[in-house]
């Protein structure tokens, strides 16, 4: 229990820390946001768990693929609330559309053979 304690703890903070430097710098906020950082969290945290490589490669190749969905949301949140949206509304509209999206992904991968 200890160790998922810490696992949540650590990444907990992460997110802490990127919503206290958005108070500052947004931008750089979003840059830190950007970076794989849960990923490679989720990457070390499977890692030491299983050390199986396989499932390592799997998840990082499954991980792109659940990415591109989500990336139209960090244009319509904003488009949507430079129109005058509140941003509940728009964050609703965002996720919607992103659900959306990956039930798309979830139909079209079989189809394209893609390993999700």
């Amino acid at each position: 229990m200890s160790y998922f304690a810490l696992k949540a703890i650590l990444s907990g903070i992460l997110i802490a820390a990127i919503s206290e430097i958005a108070r500052r710098s947004p931008g750089f906020a979003a840059l830190v946001a950007s970076l794989p950082l849960v990923s490679i969290l989720g990457m070390i945290w499977l890692w030491r768990d299983t050390g199986d490589g396989a499932r390592i490669a799997s998840h990082a190749e499954a991980t792109f693929w659940y990415v591109l969905p989500s990336l139209p949301m960090f244009l319509i949140l904003p488009w949507l609330m430079r129109q005058g949206l509140g941003f509940w509304l728009s964050l609703g509209i965002g996720c919607a559309v992103t659900v959306g999206l990956y039930f798309l992904l979830l139909w079209l991968a079989p189809r394209l053979g893609l390993p999700i």
